[in-house]
Formats: structure tokens, C-alpha cells, sequence
């Protein structure tokens, strides 16, 4: 299971971190609210922690805005006060449950396994879809307009990196990132290359094009018609 934790303070990060990863979580760290929303547009996850009190964007705006852009899985909030005012604002923000600091290893634990057992009662799908785009990631099946699309094992992670994240521009390291052992990828070409190898599958057959390059920043998967710069 992925964990995104949100906090700014180092030492809180590594007792959190470290008790989590001993119990099997796979963790990513943000230490700042920007930063927690450019993962949450570049991965997946299934948990989120998240600290009131953050640079840039505090935790109650993080929150608002995950939920505005549709996440859906749960949050756990960290905060130092503990007045109904603020318990009230946490929830109010989308936050699904409110833990206050100091806390104990074990009640974080328990809340996540408390919060993880809620979700997965709630119905799923496992198909992502662009427009006439599919990918089942049960299956692994991959559908233009109904029509079966074979991708390598890399080309289907790039692909469901976008989908994952539809009408958001995607950085090329945020996608390597995720692709990619971070440690063994190199600042080469190697997203083009597999952004080029997608578009000519997925794209070229069809009038409607889905993926866009974004000049500067990386790319997009969106049914609106822009134009691309070249990849």
C-alpha cells in the first residue's frame, strides 16, 4: 500500500516514515503543500498524512484542492491543536480523520488499517478512461474505440502514468520517476522516445489526438484539441 506523507518537520518525518515502512507501506515524503500536490498529480496512492501546519500551501488547502481535483483516497490529518474549531475545520476540508501530536506509532497504524478497511468497501473500478481511450488495470488491456492495443510493459506504465492523471501536465522526471528506477535514470530522451512509440499507437490511427506536449513543462492526456509542440 502507498503512503504519501506530508510534513515539513525532518524528525517527525523519519519516526513516521521508518514506523510505516517497518509494517510493509510504501512511503513517498513531501515537505511542503506545492510539493504534495505535484506527487498526488504524478502518482498514485492510496493513503495520504497530512500535517495542518506546512510551507507554501497548508494542510487544509492541500486537502480542498486533492479533493477538488477528484482524489478520492483517504486522508489522515496531523495537527498539534486539538480545539473542536480545528477538528471541525480538518474534516470540513475533506480530511477523513484527525490525529493530534504527539502521537503514538501504534494509533497512526491503527488509523491507517482503519482508514484503508473503509476504502476498499467502497465500489471500484479498475478501468481508467480518456474519451474512447481505455486501460483496465486488472486485466492490463489497453482500448482505442474498442480496439485492442498492445503495449510493451513500459509503454502501458508511461500510459497509465498519464491516465492516472488526466488533463494535468506531467514533467518528464515526474513520469521517469514513476516509470523508472529514479537512481537509474538519466536525463536522456528515453519518455520521448516512449511518448513517440504511445502516440503512434494510441493517437496516429485515430483523428482525435490525446496526448500533448506542453512546451517546457512535459505532457498532457486530454480529449481537447490543442496544438503540440513537437515531442
Amino acid at each position: 500500500m502507498r503512503v504519501l506523507l506530508v510534513e515539513d518537520e525532518r524528525t517527525i518525518v523519519a519516526y513516521v516514515k521508518r514506523g510505516l515502512e517497518e509494517q510493509g507501506y510504501a512511503v513517498d515524503v513531501a515537505y511542503d503543500g506545492r510539493e504534495a500536490l505535484e506527487w498526488l498529480d504524478a502518482a498514485p496512492f492510496d493513503l495520504v498524512v497530512l500535517d495542518v501546519m506546512l510551507p507554501e500551501l497548508n494542510g487544509l488547502e492541500v486537502c480542498r484542492e486533492l479533493r477538488a481535483r477528484g482524489f478520492r483516497m483517504p486522508v489522515l490529518m496531523l495537527t498539534a491543536r486539538d480545539t473542536v474549531d480545528d477538528r471541525v475545520n480538518g474534516l470540513d476540508s475533506g480530511a477523513d480523520d484527525y490525529l493530534v501530536k504527539p502521537f503514538a506509532i501504534r494509533e497512526l497504524l491503527a488509523r491507517l488499517r482503519a482508514l484503508a478497511r473503509r476504502s476498499a468497501d467502497a465500489p471500484k473500478t479498475t478501468v481508467l478512461q480518456v474519451a474512447d481511450l481505455t486501460l483496465d488495470t486488472a486485466t492490463r488491456r489497453v482500448r482505442r474505440a474498442g480496439k485492442l492495443i498492445e503495449l510493451t510493459a513500459k509503454e502501458y506504465a508511461v500510459l497509465e502514468c498519464l491516465m492516472r492523471a488526466p488533463g494535468r501536465v506531467l514533467t518528464r522526471t515526474m513520469i521517469a520517476e514513476q516509470v523508472w528506477n529514479y537512481d537509474s535514470f538519466n536525463q536522456s530522451n528515453v519518455v520521448d522516445v516512449y511518448i513517440r512509440n504511445l502516440r503512434r499507437k494510441i493517437d496516429d490511427p485515430f483523428p482525435v489526438k490525446l496526448i500533448h506536449t506542453v512546451r517546457g513543462a512535459g505532457y498532457r492526456l486530454s480529449a481537447e484539441e490543442e496544438h503540440d509542440e513537437p515531442a
